[in-house]
């Protein structure tokens, strides 16, 4: 089943519990089976211990009394709570009204703001990733970037949470972020416009003919059928593709539902993901069901450091079940599942439940998903060269003209390069992703595409 919207942030993933609701089930939809049960908890209780309750209760009254400026009981209630969740883990934390809110802009793609997925790292605000054709992409914010100032005032641990509800805001209004870049011990200031971010998560192109370009920026509710559409369409205006490169840069994941969508759609078989936590419904194991949109076309998944979450999950569905080449940078290395679970109708708790598990059983959390094929995060320039007199027979004077005629003889400067050299100073590692998938493709054209074997009933 792919299940439909949770109240969920862009960030994470969500495991699916008991709340949430399911959608119709299709032929191509991969199901989620429950796992084993989790290992039993100690049967020694986990008694609180009263000096602990004793300590609290002096610390709440002494800030109420002492703290130079009032603070009523409300504010330290939702301060106590985030505090005890922002401990656990960077993900997990208290949601009010305004927190569900953003939360549900994120997963439909629509807010007011700049961009960028941020996450609180050790008091800071650091980049994950900008989205593609925002006021962050745009401006150049880059993933591992961290932001130093908002307004001018430095973003501290003690006002990080005003700070980042400072990235957003109504459309039209300006902000002036102060960016360190990675790498980079000098800060720059980064004036910004916000707008509506309507984000369209699935692109698709022809880079080459014959080979399909798909882009995703997040995985979003809608994201798996949209590429469906999309694909689909594009296949039917160009016909069958060679082989298609799958874009997961600087992606910073989204719905866990979504991200089994789109794996299934790339796999006939085998095991998706799993989840294991503490709770029975947080075990479970996703399976993929025939239907593969690129008819076994081979893939090339392009990744890099912002590639997170949801989107490591592709990435690791397809390495791990020889469907595609991973190429590019290390990736993020998140690899824990959240889930929002309801106090009220006002306020909910996004806690990590479960850890996440790619099809050959590897936890990438903290650590990522190594490439196939490195590469370096670098830029191309054309070379300047002199002009070359004779650059191949046809230049020679008196030279034997071609027995087939002359006609293809008007192509013997288009070999390809030029367009490879445009290609590779735009965007270099496409380009070479682009080389990779031409020698898949040649290879599969050479051997002939794998054949399917009935099996016996």
């Amino acid at each position: 089943m792919r299940f439909s919207s949770l109240s969920l942030a862009v960030l994470l993933l969500a495991a699916p519990l008991a709340q949430a609701q399911t959608a119709p089930a299709t032929s191509h939809d991969a199901k989620p089976t429950t796992g084993a049960a989790p290992a039993s908890a100690s049967s020694v209780p986990d008694q609180v211990d009263l000096d602990d309750v004793r300590n609290f209760s002096r610390v709440y009254e002494i800030v109420r009394q002492a703290y130079v400026e009032p603070v009523d009981n409300k504010t330290l209630m939702k301060a106590a709570i985030s505090g005890m969740l922002s401990g656990l883990d960077p993900h997990s934390e208290y949601l009010d009204k305004d927190g569900l809110a953003e939360l549900s802009e994120d997963t439909t793609g629509q807010y007011g703001g700049l961009g960028i997925e941020v996450l609180q790292v050790d008091g800071t605000l650091r980049i994950i990733a900008p989205i593609d054709d925002t006021p962050a992409s745009r401006a150049g914010i880059k993933p591992g970037d961290t932001i130093v100032k908002i307004d001018g005032k430095t973003v501290e641990p003690e006002n990080i949470d005003d700070m980042f509800k400072a990235l957003r805001g109504d459309p039209g209004s300006k902000v002036t972020l102060t960016i360190l870049h990675e790498k980079s011990d000098k800060p720059i200031d980064m004036p910004l416009v916000r707008e509506k971010i309507s984000v369209t998560s699935v692109k698709t192109r022809e880079i080459e003919p014959g080979y399909a370009y798909i882009r995703i920026s997040q995985f979003q509710d809608d994201t798996a059928p949209d590429l469906e559409k999309k694909l689909g369409e594009l296949i039917r205006k160009n016909g069958p593709q060679k082989g298609a490169i799958l874009d997961l840069r600087s992606n910073p994941g989204g719905l866990l539902t979504a991200a089994v969508g789109v794996s299934d759609d790339f796999l006939n078989s085998g095991t998706i993901v799993t989840t294991r936590g503490r709770l029975q419904d947080s075990n479970l194991s996703f399976e993929a069901h025939a239907g593969d949109l690129l008819n076994g076309a081979p893939m090339v998944v392009l990744v890099d450091n912002g590639t997170a979450s949801a989107a490591e999950i592709v990435s690791g569905a397809l390495k791990d079940n020889h469907r595609a080449l991973i190429v590019g940078r290390r990736t993020f290395g998140k690899g824990v599942v959240q889930t929002v679970l309801p106090l009220d109708n006002e306020h909910a708790v996004k806690i990590t439940t479960a850890r996440y598990y790619t099809p050959n059983g590897t936890s990438i959390q903290a650590e990522g998903i190594k490439p196939d094929i490195a590469l370096a995060d670098l830029a191309v320039n054309k070379a300047d060269s002199a002009p070359t007199l004779v650059s191949s027979e046809a230049d020679l004077p008196n030279h034997l003209a071609n027995e087939d005629g002359t006609s293809k003889g008007k192509d013997i400067d288009n070999d390809g390069s030029a367009e490879n050299a445009k290609l590779a100073t735009q965007d270099y590692a496409l380009s070479q992703a682009l080389n990779v998938l031409k020698g898949l493709a040649l290879n599969r054209s050479t051997y002939g595409a794998p054949v399917a074997v009935p099996t016996k009933h």
